[in-house]
């Protein structure tokens, strides 16, 4: 029976608590938060210690966010394609369906910071024998104060000392998420973990519990996974199928029923980054207990975090501020309010504001683009464009584009001539023209786009050709 570890990212959720900074576009994980790396390297490069082989379950919609953190933190693997959000549940059997049925599994959030990886491969290692021996296992974080803003893992009776002198308890409980009161009575009661999160499972042990306690996910799951396409490295289920299945935690679909789990504890640094103050608590604080990041100042302020990554945003005579400045959108907030931002972003989407879902920056397939300004007639652009990247053929029937090119050689193919366009060159684009944009050079091109004409709606596009079609392989398993 082998033990090695196939881990599985699970690259799920919107993060709007971290609002402005995460957006449904662009969520927490993806964004540049410590040391200019994203949360899903920085979880890849901590799993790589187990296995340089990864599968990420992620949306249709990131996956180009994904492949680069992937390449990031080289390693390599394969991502599951959601065609919809089903929580945990659903995408850990999708996974468990196309793994080999002893195959170890080790299922972890892509969005938590675990700085100490050695120690946490250690701990991963310590519930090897229990997830062998059939448990499903959990892993719990050693409390450090009070929290009420994670749930709990309540320890049972040590497992077997056959299982390794470390190899953890049985779960007696799992507790929701609880007031200040008694998150202070589980933190002096003892016995109590926070809940990571994080599953040490094998796909047939997986497999069994979910017929026992959750088997219409299995059965919407088997469907959705039966007939998986294949596009490189992407992995396509039958989007009918998943769309059917209910959504629901792991925790709730299983977990909580189930008798044989098994929860080792760490002892190190964890955090969910769930909110804005626990990306504070990621920076040194001074002697007035202001924390900064990037272009921020605090002059007069105590207990003040400043977020300002683009330009100077200065903190004067504040107390207890949350201020997190983006090239679009502005959040002030009390430190005390830091869990209600997401009732921020609900707000500002009924009320129709772009900004609630979207950044400025848009990242595509072949770079991005950043709207910089636009009016009545026209709209700027900057365009980013990758290495061998382009643009796929297209026409617009409402409007003309103005390109410079300011950094590396475009490849300009309009109405069926080709031209390069160097830096400090130009080139126009007639409304009805069909062209495309297409990066010439090795390293990335930057493009000012400025669009004029009566519609400028991103619906103004015709497009002759997309990405390489798919090849589908019905049999594909992990690999």
């Amino acid at each position: 029976m082998s033990s090695t570890i196939r881990p599985i990212v699970l690259c799920g959720g919107s993060g709007t608590r971290l609002w402005p900074l995460s957006r449904k576009t662009l969520p927490k994980q993806f964004v540049p938060l410590i040391n200019n790396k994203n949360l899903l390297v920085l979880t890849l490069e901590r799993l790589r210690h187990l296995n340089t082989q990864v599968t990420c379950v992620a949306a249709e919609e990131h996956r180009f966010l994904v492949q680069e953190s992937i390449e990031a933190a080289d390693v390599s693997g394969t991502q599951l394609l959601e065609p919809v959000a089903r929580n945990t549940a659903a995408a850990m059997a999708a996974i468990a369906l196309l793994a080999e049925p002893d195959q170890l599994l080790l299922f972890a959030p892509a969005d938590h910071h675990i700085p100490d990886a050695e120690r946490f491969v250690a701990t991963i290692r310590k519930g090897v024998p229990a997830a062998l021996a059939g448990h499903l296992v959990t892993f719990g974080v050693e409390p450090t104060f009070p929290s009420t803003a994670y749930g709990y893992i309540r320890q049972g009776a040590a497992l077997d000392s056959t299982l390794g002198e470390e190899a953890g308890h049985m779960v007696a409980a799992f507790v929701e998420k609880p007031a200040a009161a008694h998150a202070e009575q589980l933190l002096l009661s003892g016995g109590h973990l926070w809940n990571a999160g994080i599953l040490l499972v094998q796909a047939r042990v997986l497999i069994t519990a979910l017929q026992e306690y959750a088997p219409d996910i299995l059965q919407s799951c088997r469907q959705a996974t039966a007939a998986v396409e294949t596009d490189g490295d992407f992995l396509r289920m039958d989007a009918t199928a998943f769309s059917r299945c209910r959504s629901q935690s792991i925790d709730y679909a299983v977990l909580e029923k189930c008798e044989k789990v098994a929860v080792v504890p760490f002892q190190g640094r964890w955090s969910d980054v769930g909110s804005w103050n626990a990306v504070a608590e990621l920076h040194g604080a001074d002697d007035h207990g202001n924390r900064i990041s990037g272009q921020g100042f605090a002059m007069g302020a105590t207990n003040t975090f400043v977020y300002a990554p683009n330009r100077p945003v200065v903190a004067l005579g504040t107390k207890d501020l949350l201020v997190v400045d983006t090239p679009d959108a502005l959040l002030v907030a009390h430190a005390d309010c830091a869990e209600q931002v997401k009732d921020v972003v609900a707000l500002l989407t009924t009320q129709g504001h772009s900004q609630a879902t979207r950044h400025r920056r848009i990242p595509r397939p072949w770079g991005a683009y950043d709207s910089v300004d636009d009016g009545e007639r026209f709209a700027v652009k900057r365009l980013t464009v990758k290495p061998g990247a382009h643009l796929a053929l297209r026409m617009h029937h409402h409007r003309a584009e103005h390109w410079v090119v300011v950094k590396g050689t475009a490849r300009v193919l309009c109405d069926g001539q080709t031209c390069l366009v160097r830096e400090d060159e130009s080139i126009y684009i007639p409304m009805g023209a069909t062209y495309r944009l297409e990066n010439a050079g090795k390293t990335v091109l930057e493009v000012i786009e400025v669009q004029t004409g009566s519609y400028l709606g991103e619906d103004d596009i015709v497009r002759f050709e997309d990405t390489p079609p798919e090849l589908p392989n019905k049999d594909r398993k992990l690999a």
